[in-house]
């Protein structure tokens, strides 16, 4: 069986600067429940978001900005914490076994336009969402084309046609959508009509996105409501590109949050503010493999990442925050991570990378020049990139490899990634919460047949691994094939996660959780 993924292309663009939307919980400030008694409900909370989210439709909207804000107008049938544990929301409780999964939805939830939610909507959302017509943000990966979805008074049943260990993790997580917005999807790209504690009031593109906190709200996870303690009247969303504008907007309090990563934290952390701390697959490089670029070859791939000291690549990369990655699996709930990769990157060797060059046909001339040109994209908005790449390009020129720096903005990586196809690697990151999700970029069609694999990766073993583990019986044997198949995409050299970090999102007069990007039921206004 092979699965194809339609529809639209999550843009992979600056995780490092969008609003930290792969995570890890390493909270220094962030615990809603500490000391309520310095809990002031009401104002307003302000965060900085580094680019304009353009459509702000959760069916379809992929931009990473985009994803960081639709918690604020929707919310899902579970909900996950930091610790990646899945606990009621909108549904009270569920029953799971390994080809359905029944939810009990909580009693008295209304949508944003004053509509009850059903569990008769939420089976729509399961049937649209499962249709390969409508291209939607989960169509392949948490939501699959054997799923159906039936409702029976409040409680809603998917059932899938093939045994998924899953279930929970990838259904529970599905952000829900009022009924009038399934009936008019393109309603959504400016507006809200979820059921979520908040929704969009006021959109000023490429300025502010204003939510409003709803009346009533009675069905939160974790028991919160409308009436609970420390809640901010509104979250304003304010573009802010430049991240020096942003620490000074932190340590003046005009911004309660926001996620600086250079050289401007070093003046957040003497002004002593707390960081919620998010796990940032920042060094990261993925491979074009096309027929008519050079890294189609895995030799030349190999050569590549032979060829850098990962030490010196991280450390530039993360301005000194270097840690060795673990997993492509880098968001919350973290799936199959607990045990640790089968893979381990192998060590510098510049040897044998120019042996392996050489067996490409790439040898060199009487000067050194090889003859090969790699094009290697980076994140301009990502302050640590630039260096990185610098040094990226001195270790392949000792090779003899030309390398052409390209910084992108995000129309840059619109058109390179996804129109031109004229790359062949770079600093480019993936944030998936599991190994399904990870799986739309290495499985199925590319993206000019409307799949995500916009690599064009073609391998056989993790295809077979990854087929086998969908269906796998139960969640510890499907995790250890997931685990396999990642090893093959190393092995391969399909990717290469040179370095991790942990990245700060800096707090300013609130405390959060941030389960992935923030949940805005945990905010609490500081007084």
């Amino acid at each position: 069986m092979t699965r194809t993924v339609r529809g639209v292309v999550v843009t992979t663009t600056a995780i490092a600067t969008a609003l930290a939307l792969s995570a890890c919980g390493t909270s220094t400030g962030g615990d809603p429940s500490a000391d309520p008694t310095n809990f002031v409900s009401g104002g307003t909370f302000t965060m900085a978001i580094n680019d304009d989210p353009g459509n702000l439709s959760p069916l379809t909207g992929v931009n990473l900005v985009q994803r960081a804000l639709v918690p604020f107008g929707y919310e899902s049938l579970a909900y996950t914490t930091e610790e990646g544990e899945m606990v009621p929301s909108m549904a009270e409780s569920w029953e799971v076994s390994g080809t359905s999964i029944s939810y009990t939805l909580k009693d008295g939830i209304t949508c944003a336009d004053g509509t009850e939610f059903t569990a008769e909507t939420a089976a729509n959302n399961f049937a649209y969402q499962a249709s390969p017509d409508n291209g939607t943000f989960w169509f392949g990966s948490n939501v699959t084309e054997d799923m159906t979805a039936s409702a029976d008074g409040n409680v809603l049943t998917i059932e899938s046609a093939t045994n998924n260990p899953f279930l929970l993790e990838s259904t529970g997580t599905v952000e829900m959508v009022c009924q009038a917005g399934l009936d008019d999807p393109d309603t959504l790209a400016d507006t809200t009509n979820g059921t979520a504690l908040y929704e969009l009031t006021t959109a000023e593109a490429g300025s502010a996105y204003t939510y409003t906190k709803r009346d009533g709200y009675t069905w939160g996870p974790q028991d919160v409501t409308s009436d609970t303690e420390g809640l901010p009247d509104e979250i304003v969303a304010r573009v802010v590109a430049d991240e020096a504008t942003a620490a000074n907007l932190l340590i003046s309090g005009e911004l309660n949050a926001a996620s600086v990563i250079g050289a401007d934290r070093e003046r957040i952390e003497a002004a002593g503010l707390d960081s919620v701390g998010t796990l940032n697959p920042i060094g990261q490089m993925l491979f074009n493999e096309r027929e008519d670029r050079p890294t189609a070859d895995v030799r030349v791939r190999e050569a590549l990442t032979l060829a850098l000291d990962q030490d010196a690549v991280g450390e530039l990369v993360t301005d000194g925050s270097y840690q060795p990655s673990v997993s492509l699996v880098n968001k919350t709930p973290l799936t199959c991570v607990a045990d640790g990769p089968l893979w381990e990157l192998p060590s510098q060797d510049v040897d044998k990378a120019a042996e392996l060059l050489d067996e490409a046909g790439y040898e060199a001339d009487a000067d050194g020049d090889r003859g090969l040109t790699i094009r290697f994209l980076y994140d301009a908005g990502t302050p640590t990139h630039g260096a990185a790449a610098e040094e990226v390009q001195a270790e392949w020129n000792e090779l003899g490899i030309t390398t052409e720096l390209v910084a992108e903005d995000p129309t840059g990586w619109s058109t390179d990634l996804y129109q031109t196809y004229d790359w062949d690697t770079g600093f480019i990151q993936l944030a998936p919460s599991s190994p399904v999700v990870l799986s739309l970029f290495f499985l199925g069609e590319t993206s000019e047949n409307g799949g995500y694999n916009f690599m064009a990766v073609e391998n056989e073993d993790y295809n077979t691994l990854a087929e086998q583990a969908f269906q796998a019986e139960d969640s510890d044997s499907a995790c250890d094939l997931w685990l396999e198949a990642e090893k093959e995409l190393i092995d391969r050299v399909d990717t290469f996660p040179l370095a991790d970090t942990v990245s700060p999102t800096w707090l300013e007069g609130v405390t959060l959780e941030m389960p992935g990007s923030i949940a805005p039921t945990t905010i609490r206004m500081l007084g």
